[in-house]
């Protein structure tokens, strides 16, 4: 059921010119994830063009084929192309997930006629994006793309869409309130066997004739496989129907399918459909935010998280941390730097949250200036708790802090926030005042009033999970605070890799290597731990030690508690750092480079269908995983090596790399390691020099293996109000027992689930939660699910994290309406009869009023926004009727057009043109209305699609 790679052009003009189109590669099928890189490429340059006109900036079109550096470049934001090609490679995963994890559900394809229930996903779909986007929920919104992308791409390949002679895309399977076309009977017979191989005209003439839809029937039962009588197959050497008659198939997956003559026609037609359904999402959200989906953006995709403790003994931590924040947030503002969104949880006893989200800086300067301290009666905090609401609701790869002078209340939940650190790779700094360690210093300073909170062993719980997210436990006076929190930000960038990462406990002395490329600025070494000395070695074999704070390797040597930080002086080569210690520490090494990496676990599917699907989970420990990997910041970069290093000692795995469709590889990995590991990668880059330049990243988060399997897997679009289940299987290959299970969801909403489950070693077992969300949660709002799993004695652990999208139920189908109610002008004929501007009207003006409206039974217009024109335009809501909106719109007469962009609060899109050129009517009250079409931009320039290019 995939598409199989390329096509040649067929592209809406609007969206790019033929020569940015797609070209046939000596006879390669195209594949869904082709289909959809590239449409979303090709959508991405025709929006960041539009706004460069938009704000009167150059453009310049990314060279030939359009990689995701490229796209970044040519939008102004090269930093972004990290996250432009995560967000990508997401997608394109969950658009594969749905052939391996629904193969046989006829509506996710397009099978069996179900054209009701394909359409049905594809608009659900559209709605949980839309309100995704809405609420920031980024992360979700691509999740849902993915899912929907596949149906809709399936329907021009399993339905007789394109041998009915369909010119365009159907744009009303993005459309809930019209008909998708005149869909066969089911008593109708709707093909012919087919004439030995030739199936190239087995749909019936009067089918063809009378343009009714139809798709192949689908299965690979080898008995007991059935079809309506006269009903057409998919077609293809798995699909048992083909061999009932009418025999044979319609597919067109791949050029050797049943149709594969129209297999290119197929591909074009689901690439231009993907591209209208991305302009009908950037239309609801707008280019600025449409492009933040996508992971383009001027700021920083991070987040900037502060997760404080407020009991009272913390009184003076917060105004150290108030102080340090206001300047970190003040430094980045309007830098590439600046994080996409500021994230608070204040944490008590027994309170917690609520987790409070700004975009906006000055805003959230307030918030945490209006924090106050309280209670604090017992020792621990539930610290947790708020590091597992704030993991949960950050974008990906976002950098927390945490501060806290206490203990953790919650440690049961360790093994939960573990789990959704290495889900999110996201990094946690914990800094620390009031445990044994700074008090001790304290005590030597000759401050005797000071007594500890939080003692060793307790400091361990967060030393352990800030060396498993790649962050730094940093343990400090109250008077450190504000200092610590200066050192560990004042080296952030977009530009972030990890060049090495390591760490002992117990200590002992130990060396390590990394290497410093010619891509690599501003090399930082962070140590944490007590009592540490170290000899820094550079490529040319000159030495540093660590009681040199002069020395010429080391530009810059800070020490706040226990924590040292160096920068170093680049040089181009391998580095060590010899180690010395007995007590525990930690080693990371960071820098500023344009070349790094990106990864997911994945899992080859054994099955009919062919793919990769993202490891939700932990593997197996000495088992095979795989790695899908890509290096982002070069196009012409390869990768060498990827290793499983383990993260407390020298083990490594080495991989097996294979190169894929594109800039991936594919890893595998015979064996995965059964202690903590992280993962290395080792490559070149072939362009921009005359040598090669060799380079070295690591993972920052590490990793764990499991003998437990959790599974689980349910629609991921749930309703508002209405309780859901969501049944999930656990398995071990370790000793059986009572393991127990803890599920828990980042809004808070209530939940049942079994505490525990009896399992026998080989064995599965089943089990459901339910979650029951409230009646009044918004549209769009994510919710993430962890469900672990814990053996006896707690000598094993597993998660499975599962995101889900509520919707509130949506009866508004209908378009708004505009309508015009009054057009004045002082132009002169010249003006308003030709397109070009003589100068005796270039300081004249016209002037419109439009009233925009959604019916009685409409959700109301959420937003109204000028599409073409540069003149002035002004909203204000009608004081009789909050359904309505009043439109002033006021330009030259130089620009006789103008399109105004309208979505209602149901997230139907749609768009109405006026022009000074349009005769005024007869009288005021007889203003013709104009209807909104959702695709009315797309359609109208539809005329200028290329004609559909096939291969006989």
């Amino acid at each position: 059921m995939l598409f199989g790679p390329t096509v040649p052009c067929l592209l809406l003009m609007h969206l790019l010119s033929c020569a940015h189109g797609f070209g046939i590669l000596l006879g390669k099928s195209m594949s869904h994830m082709e289909i959809t890189e590239k449409a979303i490429l090709n959508t991405t340059v025709h929006v960041c063009r539009a706004l460069a006109q938009a704000e009167g900036t150059a453009f310049t079109s990314p060279a030939e084929p359009f990689t995701a550096e490229r796209v970044a470049a040519a939008c102004g934001v090269p930093q972004s192309s990290k996250s432009f090609s995560r967000a990508i490679t997401f997608i394109k995963l969950m658009n594969m997930r749905v052939d391996l994890r629904h193969p046989f559900n006829a509506s996710q394809h397009f099978d069996d006629e179900s054209f009701i229930g394909g359409r049905r996903i594809i608009t659900e779909g559209i709605l949980a994006v839309k309100a995704s986007i809405e609420q920031g929920n980024y992360e979700a919104a691509r999740k849902q793309l993915g899912g929907l992308l596949h149906p809709m791409q399936d329907f021009y390949s399993h339905s007789n869409w394109v041998e009915l002679g369909s010119k365009y895309p159907n744009a009303n399977l993005i459309r809930s309130d019209s008909s998708i076309g005149n869909i066969a009977a089911e008593s109708r017979a709707t093909c012919r066997d087919c004439d030995g191989d030739d199936c190239s005209n087995n749909i019936l003439d009067d089918i063809i004739a009378e343009g009714m839809l139809t798709s192949g029937y689908f299965s690979i039962a080898p008995v007991g496989a059935t079809k309506p009588q006269g009903k057409c197959s998919h077609g293809g050497g798995i699909d048992q129907t083909s061999t009932i008659k009418p025999k044979g198939g319609i597919n067109k997956d791949s050029f050797d399918a049943s149709h594969g003559f129209l297999h290119a026609a197929a591909a074009d037609m689901a690439t231009a459909a993907t591209s209208e359904l991305l302009e009908d999402i950037r239309e609801a959200a707008g280019d600025k935010t449409f492009l933040e989906a996508m992971g383009i953006s001027r700021r920083s995709s991070k987040a900037l998280c502060f997760l404080i403790d407020t009991t009272e003994s913390m009184k003076d931590d917060i105004a150290a941390v108030n102080s340090a924040a206001s300047a970190i947030i003040d430094r980045e503002v309007g830098t590439e730097n600046e994080p996409s969104v500021y994230i608070l949880v204040a944490f008590n006893d027994p309170d917690v949250g609520p987790i409070i989200k700004s975009t906006d800086p000055n805003v959230f300067k307030t918030i945490l200036s209006a924090l106050s301290t309280s209670g604090g009666g017992d020792k621990e905090e539930l610290s947790l708790s708020a590091l597992q609401l704030g993991l949960a609701n950050a974008p990906f790869s976002s950098e927390f802090f945490l501060f806290t002078d206490a203990p953790a209340k919650d440690i049961e939940l360790k093994n939960t926030v573990t789990g959704l650190m290495e889900r999110t790779q996201s990094v946690v700094n914990f800094i620390i005042s009031g445990s044994t360690v700074a008090n001790l210093r304290r005590l030597r300073n000759g401050d005797q009033q000071q007594h500890s909170r939080i003692e060793e062993a307790e400091s361990q719980l967060y030393r352990d999970l800030a060396q498993t997210s790649g962050g730094q436990a940093v343990e400090v006076t109250t008077s450190e605070v504000s200092e610590v929190i200066g050192v560990l930000t004042e080296f952030n960038s977009a530009s972030l890799v990890t060049l090495l990462q390591a760490a002992r406990n117990p200590g002992k002395t130990d060396t390590f290597t990394f290497l410093v490329d010619q891509t690599v600025e501003n090399p930082v070494v962070y140590i944490t731990g007590r009592s540490v000395t170290f000899v820094l070695t550079n490529p040319t074999g000159e030495s540093q030690q660590s009681s040199d704070t002069s020395g010429s390797l080391i530009s810059t040597f800070k020490a706040v508690g226990n924590f040292i930080k160096l920068q170093l002086v680049k040089q181009t080569g391998e580095w060590s750092l010899k180690m010395m210690s007995t007590h525990p520490y930690t080693l990371k090494v960071i820098a500023q480079s344009r070349l790094d990496f990106l990864f997911d676990f994945v899992e080859e599917s054994q099955g009919l269908f062919q793919g990769l699907d993202v490891l939700d989970t932990r593997p197996t420990p000495g088992a095979n995983v795989s790695l899908l990997v890509s290096v982002t910041g070069s196009d012409n970069a390869t990768v060498t090596e990827v290793s499983l290093v383990e993260s407390m000692g020298s083990g490594e795995i080495k991989g097996v790399v294979e190169p894929q469709e594109g800039s991936s590889f594919l890893v595998k990995v015979a064996k995965i390691p059964s202690v903590q590991f992280v993962v290395r990668v080792k490559g070149q880059d072939n362009g921009g020099s005359s040598s090669p330049i060799v380079f070295q990243r690591q993972s920052s988060t590490s990793f764990r293996s499991s003998n437990l399997t959790i599974s689980a897997d349910s629609n991921s679009i749930q309703s508002a109000g209405t309780p859901f289940s969501l049944p999930f299987s656990l398995k071990t290959a370790g000793p059986g027992g009572n393991f127990t299970i803890r599920a828990t969801n980042s809004r808070g909403f209530d939940s049942t689930s079994p505490s525990s489950l009896y399992l026998e070693s080989g064995k599965t077992v089943n089990g459901t939660v339910t979650i029951s969300t409230a009646r009044t949660t918004p549209s769009g709002t994510d919710v993430t699910l962890t469900i672990e799993a814990e053996a006896p004695g707690a000598e094993d652990t597993n998660y499975v994290v599962l995101r889900f999208t509520i919707i509130n139920t949506i009866t508004d189908f209908t378009l708004p309406v505009c309508q015009r109610t009054s057009l004045q002008s002082n132009c002169s004929a010249n003006c308003s009869s030709s397109a070009a501007c003589s100068a005796n009207c270039s300081s004249s003006t016209w002037n419109l009023t439009v009233r925009v409206s959604d019916g009685a039974q409409g959700s109301g217009v959420d937003l109204v926004s000028l599409k073409q024109g540069n003149g002035t335009m002004d909203t204000t809501l009608d004081a009789a009727n909050e359904n309505v909106t009043l439109v002033s719109y006021r330009a030259s007469c130089c620009q006789p057009n103008m399109a105004l962009r309208v979505v209602d609060r149901a997230g139907n899109v749609g768009s109405c043109f006026f022009s000074l050129r349009e005769k005024p009517p007869a009288a005021q009250s007889a203003s013709a209305s104009v209807t909104l079409s959702p695709l009315l931009f797309v359609l109208s320039l539809a005329l200028l699609l290329v004609k559909l290019h096939t291969v006989s």
